[in-house]
């Protein structure tokens, strides 16, 4: 039987682990990353795969740019090898297609998971799905040439791939509207400026500027990070009465456990 990770690289992403921290990498720069099915099955599978030791997951896009989008090949009549077009599960049933796009999400949803710290690191453009990639990490550390843009209402789409309560959360629904309805792109200055960079540095400082991040996150206990993820992840929803219980439990949990309560 082939190795997984032979697998996912014949789709599109290399999986590489060391220690505590997980590499995933978009492996077509011939295609600028262009994302299909085949790669969003093989971005799940890579998720699964990671080992419990793992605390913080890079992901990058190898070559000029992080992801170009949705191959377009998608939408022609005969789609890609082996599976339907997206014209084809058009015409089938509803439940059919829904069942189809709720896959495609599963390879964006798991890197808000609460046990790990999700690092995307983005040059050049990162356009439609790539943006929503980008949106499905917790933080994003962008070369100084990088360009998002969300172009699906250009094909007379939506962005579905869990990218849109991400956008509005960063920076606002009218401006996630403006940015959507557009298509425009959108540029280091202001993606750092907007809260969509939580950094930009120079093209060439890239790899160090998530280095020195990933060695920050893994500085803390490994408990406390999580439970403090899973307190921010749930603010915004939460009353302020949740959410001071919430925390109350939370410092609670933490307290016992460096007081070695229930060991």
């Amino acid at each position: 039987m082939p190795d997984a990770k032979i697998l996912l690289e014949r789709d599109g992403v290399r999986l590489a682990v060391d220690d505590s921290v997980a590499h995933i990498t978009l492996c077509n720069p011939a295609k600028r990353n262009a994302q299909s099915p085949a790669l969003w099955r093989a971005l799940t599978e890579a998720g699964r795969l990671l080992p419990g030791q793992v605390r913080v997951v890079v992901l990058r896009g190898e070559g000029v740019s992080f992801s170009a989008g949705l191959d377009r090949q998608a939408f022609t009549p005969e789609g890609f090898d082996g599976e339907p077009s997206f014209l084809d599960l058009a015409r089938g049933s509803e439940d059919g297609l829904d069942a189809a796009i709720s896959g495609y999400q599963d390879a964006f949803s798991w890197w808000r998971r609460t046990d790990l710290i999700t690092v995307a690191a983005v040059q050049g453009h990162a356009i439609g799905a790539g943006f929503q990639l980008a949106l499905a990490c917790d933080l994003r550390v962008c070369a100084d040439d990088v360009q998002f843009a969300m172009r699906e209402t250009s094909l007379g789409l939506v962005p579905d791939l869990t990218g849109t309560k991400p956008l509005v959360e960063l920076v606002g629904y009218g401006r996630a509207l403006e940015i959507c309805a557009t298509g425009r792109f959108v540029r280091a200055d202001e993606a750092e400026r907007t809260g969509l960079a939580n950094l930009v540095v120079p093209a060439a400082d890239l790899d160090a500027a998530v280095g020195d991040l990933v060695a920050a996150l893994l500085a803390p206990p490994r408990d406390a990070v999580i439970e403090t993820k899973a307190l921010l992840r749930t603010a915004a929803a939460h009353t302020e009465t949740e959410q001071y219980a919430a925390e109350r439990a939370a410092q609670g949990r933490r307290l016992r456990d460096l007081a070695g309560v229930g060991e």
